[in-house]
């Protein structure tokens, strides 16, 4: 931290620096060193992921697929003409009507299933959380960097004003030499 970065951040949130969050400084030090906050969010977070959690978005992106619902009715469907022809043709089967078996299959796989589709889905929040941290940052250094534009227009602007006065104070004292001349030293008249 340096007075630079102090001054900024005074002068530009309008508090001292001992009274910003963690965010404003971290702006502040991004504008006092002219760094660029923009970087990919997702790209960050790709890269520490664990073969857990890579697996978790496999089987969350192929749970929630088309092609998941249909593999898993046509198993559905299969299973009940499979046990149903069994049971009229040999008068047996592995798994009678009420289809227990079925039932435990279909437990035990929203069983498995639903926690790995919680822990993907608890990731990708906290992606989106960092996600909109960083948004925020970069809207309150677009914002910031706004301000600081808007104040060096002022700043030109009263320049150009006062020089504009300057010139129009020396044109009326120009005027007040010419109309003195006149008066002094009247033309001739034709």
């Amino acid at each position: 931290m340096d007075q630079k970065e102090i001054e900024l951040a005074e002068k530009l949130f309008r508090k001292k620096y001992d009274q910003l969050g963690e965010r404003e400084k971290k702006v502040a030090r991004h504008l006092s060193g002219r760094m660029h906050i923009s970087r990919n969010i997702a790209d960050d977070s790709s890269e520490t992921m664990t073969f857990g959690q890579r697996l978790a978005d496999r089987v969350a992106s192929f749970g929630g697929s088309w092609t998941f619902i249909s593999i898993f009715a046509g198993v559905l469907i299969a299973w009940i003409i499979l046990n149903s022809i069994i049971l009229l043709s040999l008068d047996a089967s592995f798994d009678p009507f009420p289809y227990i078996l079925l039932n435990l299959v279909l437990s035990m796989l929203a069983a498995i299933q639903a926690p790995i589709i919680l822990m993907s889905q608890n990731r990708h929040a906290d992606k989106d959380r960092k996600s909109a941290e960083h948004d925020y940052e970069v809207n309150l250094k677009a914002e910031l960097e706004i301000m600081t534009l808007h104040e060096k227009i002022d700043t030109l602007r009263e320049k150009q004003w006062t020089e504009l006065m300057a010139v129009q104070q020396e044109q009326l004292a120009l005027i007040a030499q010419l109309v003195e001349g006149l008066k002094k030293d009247p033309a001739p008249t034709a």
